[in-house]
């Protein structure tokens, strides 16, 4: 396995939907076998739908301010501000501002990780969003 640099920029976005997109970066593609992460990026007061995952996931706004519901409860998250939500609990992130982009970086703890959506049995692998990513001796990143 070879060392690797990412640049989000240089990467496929993925649309989320409701003015939300992913930039998937470390997965099983680049040969993690613990972990995942990357950085979604939402719109002026776009949000994504209430969800959880099978394994824990920590958060950090990387870019403006955010809102994150966790189980029901709301809080409000500044410029680095990290959470982390255990395995199977209901939330959602949303910018908390009508004028400015937000962006999270995001980190699962497992590379088998899916998401739920709240109220469905809708169930998705989150390695599928990152299965369209170049190998890494493509543009965008380099060992």
């Amino acid at each position: 396995m070879d060392a690797v640099i990412l640049r989000p920029a240089e990467l496929p976005r993925k649309d989320r939907g409701n003015g939300a997109s992913t930039v998937p970066l470390v997965g099983s593609h680049l040969g993690s076998t613990t972990f995942l992460n990357g950085i979604t990026t939402f719109d002026p007061g776009a949000a994504i739908g209430h969800h959880s995952h099978n394994c824990v996931e920590s958060v950090a706004v990387i870019e403006g301010t955010a809102f994150v519901d966790i189980d029901g409860t709301e809080h409000y998250l500044n410029t680095y501000d990290t959470t982390f939500v255990p395995a199977n609990i209901v939330h959602r992130f949303r910018n908390a501002s009508d004028t400015e982009p937000m962006k999270i970086f995001w980190t699962y703890a497992s590379i088998d990780a899916t998401r739920t959506l709240a109220g469905t049995t809708e169930r998705n692998r989150i390695d599928e969003e990152q299965a369209n990513q170049p190998a890494t001796t493509e543009a965008g990143a380099a060992s």
